[in-house]
């Protein structure tokens, strides 16, 4: 059974948000992917949709996240369950970091507005 240590897992950034790989099919696992996700203070993270199930796990902080049309408030201990096929956008207009883990299944793509569906590198 692979282990993968937080201090030496693969990270990746975008303007305000920091993944960090867990699980993913680099590091062994076969049916699901697991990231841990921190938004910094002020960020708005792009909407985008995704072809499979995805569920955030609210660990630290508070964050706001649009699903469609519906806007929620997520704060420590919270989980989102996000349909496939839905807009999605995740926004910290807290104070202090927004951090989640996040569970996706093996094979699932991401997609921005006019790019063609991806793996995002923390799923991989």
């Amino acid at each position: 059974m692979p282990i993968i240590k937080s201090a030496t897992a693969p990270t990746f950034q975008l303007p305000g948000t920091l993944f960090t790989g867990l699980a993913s099919p680099e590091r062994g696992a076969t049916s699901n992917a697991v990231w841990h996700v921190r938004l910094a203070p002020g960020t708005m993270g792009a909407p985008h949709r995704l072809t499979h199930e995805e569920i955030f796990v609210c660990v630290e902080g508070s964050g706001t996240a649009t699903v469609g049309t519906q806007t929620h408030q997520l704060a420590q201990g919270d989980a989102l369950i996000v349909p496939p096929d839905t807009d999605l956008a995740l926004a910290n207009a807290g104070t202090a970091d927004f951090c989640a883990i996040v569970v996706f299944p093996v094979g699932g793509k991401a997609m921005l507005p006019d790019q063609a569906a991806f793996t995002p590198p923390w799923a991989k």
